[in-house]
């Protein structure tokens, strides 16, 4: 298995990231960025989800110019999306962004990415290269039979990594985004051994919210498996509130993410009486909410079966009966409480254990 050396350490606004560092959550608004107070609201509320950066779309002077009123109010690293237009990557620098991302190949030729990257050296503001199929070069796609390969991304960042390392520019970050898993996987793979530099992973494209989890747990895993992955992004036709939620639980499943508290839950089946469904995802909502160091397991079973015997090592659980439930503790049955009682049980045995 492929295991990647150390990565350079970042810093982007308040926050670092590679060389060891905890891998940081990203998410992008879909608020107008000249609209203060709808981003500001969306990133309040992606704060609140567990986000750790930002991204927003800078199509033109206005939304440039607006960085300033958003940064006042908010408590993480922001990150301007810039393409084509220089000058717009150069007047958020002025205006106190934390991070750029850019494509160097669309946004000009060397002297247009001179200044970039002079202005961002200036500001101490790191720059992300966003790679992926449709910013490829025709140079790049002509080399490949008008294909994108995982070799062609892979070229594409070793050509932007270099047009930033001429101007002197380090403070680099890299994504090789594909909505192709295995292309994806083998493009970050391919960079990982030639570089040091921290690597944004994600699924482009991933879709909708139900095919997009799928395509990005399967992709992600593999790369955080392989020990690639600094910053991550799962990319949803969704509330950016559910790219974070999703992040978090991919994390947590491979363990690099810890907060405290896990929900089980059982599949359901006929002997079931109570809704499991509707209970469970009631209890994971309560808890997303709650920060914690301590290590505390909660499970909602629909039945005796899968109650207090197979979750017998949760701290807390509920075990459905019909109509009812059973809340019980490490195997123990500590009450009996009706169906529509059961979330808020549950949550004052967890207050006491919190």
């Amino acid at each position: 298995m492929f295991t990647r050396n150390d990565t350079r350490k970042i810093k982007i606004g308040n926050i670092y990231i590679g060389n060891g560092e905890r891998i940081k959550i990203q998410s992008m608004c879909n608020k107008k960025t000249t609209d203060t107070k709808s981003v500001v609201s969306q990133i309040l509320e992606l704060e609140k989800a567990g986000v750790d950066l930002i991204r927003v779309s800078v199509p033109d002077e206005m939304s440039a110019k607006n960085i300033e009123n958003i940064k006042k109010v908010i408590n993480i690293p922001l990150v301007a999306d810039i393409h084509f237009d220089y000058k717009l990557a150069i007047m958020c620098c002025d205006r106190g962004i934390d991070k750029i991302r850019i494509n160097p190949g669309n946004i000009g030729d060397s002297d247009k990415i001179k200044q970039v990257a002079e202005a961002c050296k200036k500001k101490n503001i790191p720059i992300r290269i966003g790679i992926n199929g449709g910013s490829l070069s025709k140079k790049i796609l002509e080399k490949y039979d008008g294909k994108v390969t995982a070799d062609g991304l892979f070229l594409s960042a070793v050509e932007n990594v270099e047009a930033l390392e001429k101007n002197n520019f380090f403070d680099i970050l890299v994504s090789i985004k594909s909505s192709n898993v295995n292309m994806a996987v083998s493009a970050y793979e391919m960079f990982a051994e030639k570089y040091d530099y921290p690597l944004h992973i994600g699924i482009t494209e991933a879709g909708t919210e139900r095919s997009g989890i799928i395509k990005s747990a399967v992709g992600l895993g593999i790369l955080l498996d392989k020990g690639i992955g600094d910053t991550m992004r799962v990319s949803l036709t969704a509330n950016p509130v559910e790219e974070v939620r999703v992040a978090k639980k991919i994390l947590e499943s491979v363990g690099l993410y810890d907060n405290g508290i896990e929900v089980i839950s059982c599949p359901t089946c006929a002997r079931t009486d109570i809704d499991v469904i509707k209970i469970a995802n009631e209890v994971e909502d309560m808890v997303s909410q709650i920060k914690t160091t301590k290590k505390i397991k909660i499970a909602v079973m629909g039945c005796a079966v899968n109650g207090p015997g197979e979750a017998k090592d949760s701290d807390i659980g509920v075990a459905g009966g019909r109509g009812e439930g059973l809340i019980f503790s490490k195997g123990k049955t500590l009450k009996k409480v009706r169906e529509n009682e059961i979330v808020k049980e549950l949550m004052l045995e967890l207050e006491k254990l919190i």
